[in-house]
C-alpha cells in the first residue's frame, strides 16, 4: 500500500499551502542526493517527498487526493506508481527555491551517476527512398543501394580536446541554498565529442570528414506498406572523432500495380466477363501477386459478385497470416451491336430468362461490400 502523502511530509490534512511548501523544502534539503551520495534510502525519501508535493502543492490535485486518495490518479496522472522521474523533480525547484535549478539536461551530479560522464558522439542520420513492386512486398527482398555518406579518411587525425580534457563536458560548481551544486554542459569546443581535429585529410570538410559512396544492403521484410520507414543502424554519417555512426533511414514507396489494388493484406482484382461468358460460364486466367491462376466463373454469374481466393493476398508484416485476393466480377455490356446481335436481343425482350429476378439468396451490393471486409 502506498504511503499517505500527508504522512510523508509530516503534515495534517488541514495544512496550508505555505506549510506544505515549507515541509517539502525542508525534506528536499535534508535528503538531496548531493548531500547524501550513494545513500539509496535518502534518495527514496527525496523522491517520495517530491511526489507528495507534486499532488499536495496543487490545489486541484490535492482536492482529488483528499476525496479519492491514490486512486484519483491511477491510470491517468501517473503519480501512484512512482511515475515521476528526476527531471520532473528538478523541474519543481524553480517554484520552491526561486530558480536556478534545472532538469537532468543540466547535468546534476548524483542519482547513480546518470548525469556526468562523456556521452559518445553520434553522426547524423541519412534518409533515402526505396521503391518496391507488389511482388517484392509479397516475398520480401534484399536491396543493395549506393549511399553517399561522410566518413573519416585515414589521413585525418584527432586529438583530445584541451577544453574538456576529452570528457565532452564542462562542469561548473555553484553555491546554492542546497549547498554546492555541480552542473555539466556539452563542451562547445568539441561539440561534446571530446576530440578536435589534429590534422585534416585531403579533400575533407571543416570537420575532417569526406563524402564517400558505399553499397549498403537493406533487408526489407515481406508485408511492408507504403510510407513505412526502416532503419539500418550505423550506415549514416560518421561522427567527428570517436563515436558511432548515424543511421540510414529508409522510406518505403510501393509502386502501383497494373491490375491489383491493395487494401492492407488483401488485394482486389477487377475481372471483366462478356455476356456469353456470364450466361454460359467460363474459365478465366487472372493475375495474382505471385503469378497467374485460372478460376471458374459459374454460369449465370451476376455483375458485382465477389470471389474470394484465400491466402492469395499479401503476408502480414508481423507474421499473422496472409490476406486474400478478392475478384470482382464485372459483366461487360457491349457498346455496339451487329444487326444480328441487335435482332437477338430484341427478340429476347420480354423473355422471362432475361428478366431481372433477384431472389433472397442474392445478396445486395451493400451486403457484398460488408462481406468483403469481414
Amino acid at each position: 500500500m502506498k504511503e499517505d502523502y500527508y504522512d510523508i511530509l509530516g503534515l495534517s490534512k488541514g495544512a496550508s499551502q505555505a506549510e506544505i511548501k515549507k515541509a517539502y523544502r525542508k525534506m528536499a534539503i535534508k535528503y538531496h542526493p548531493d548531500k547524501n551520495p550513494d545513500d539509496t534510502e535518502a534518495e527514496n525519501k527525496f523522491k517520495k517527498a517530491a511526489e507528495a508535493y507534486e499532488v499536495l502543492g496543487n490545489e486541484e490535485k490535492r482536492q482529488k487526493y483528499d476525496q479519492f486518495g491514490h486512486g484519483a490518479f491511477d491510470g491517468s496522472q501517473g503519480f501512484g506508481g512512482g511515475g515521476m522521474n528526476m527531471d520532473d523533480i528538478f523541474s519543481q525547484f524553480g517554484d520552491i527555491f526561486g530558480g536556478g535549478f534545472g532538469g537532468r539536461s543540466q547535468g546534476f551530479s548524483g542519482f547513480g551517476g546518470g548525469f556526468g560522464g562523456r556521452q559518445r558522439a553520434k553522426g547524423s542520420n541519412l534518409r533515402i527512398r526505396v521503391s518496391l513492386s507488389l511482388e517484392e512486398v509479397s516475398k520480401g527482398v534484399d536491396k543493395k543501394v549506393k549511399v553517399s555518406r561522410k566518413k573519416k579518411p585515414s589521413d585525418t587525425t584527432f586529438k583530445t580536446c584541451s577544453t574538456c580534457n576529452g570528457t565532452g563536458q564542462v562542469t561548473r560548481v555553484t553555491n546554492t541554498i542546497l549547498g554546492r551544486m555541480q552542473t555539466a554542459s556539452p563542451c562547445t569546443s568539441c561539440s561534446g565529442s571530446g576530440q578536435i581535429i589534429d590534422k585534416k585529410g585531403q579533400g575533407t570538410d571543416a570537420h575532417g570528414l569526406k563524402m564517400e559512396e558505399e553499397a549498403v544492403s537493406i533487408k526489407i521484410p515481406a508485408g511492408v506498406e507504403d510510407g513505412m520507414q526502416l532503419k539500418v543502424s550505423g550506415k549514416g554519417n560518421e561522427p567527428v572523432g570517436d563515436g558511432v555512426s548515424g543511421d540510414l533511414i529508409v522510406l518505403i514507396e510501393v509502386k502501383e500495380h497494373e491490375n491489383l489494388q491493395r487494401d492492407g493484406e488483401n488485394l482486389h482484382y477487377d475481372l471483366y466477363v462478356s455476356y456469353p461468358e456470364a450466361a454460359l460460364g467460363a474459365s478465366k486466367e487472372i493475375q495474382t501477386v505471385n503469378g497467374k491462376v485460372r478460376i471458374k466463373v459459374e454460369p449465370g454469374v451476376q455483375s458485382g459478385k465477389i470471389l474470394r481466393l484465400r491466402n492469395k493476398g499479401l503476408p502480414n508484416l508481423n507474421g499473422f497470416g496472409t490476406g486474400d485476393l478478392l475478384v470482382h466480377i464485372n459483366v461487360w455490356t457491349p457498346q455496339t451491336l451487329s444487326k444480328e446481335q441487335k435482332e437477338f436481343f430484341e427478340d429476347s425482350l420480354g423473355d422471362s430468362n432475361f428478366e431481372p429476378n433477384p431472389n433472397r439468396s442474392d445478396k445486395s451490393f451493400f451486403e457484398k461490400v460488408k462481406d468483403m471486409f469481414s
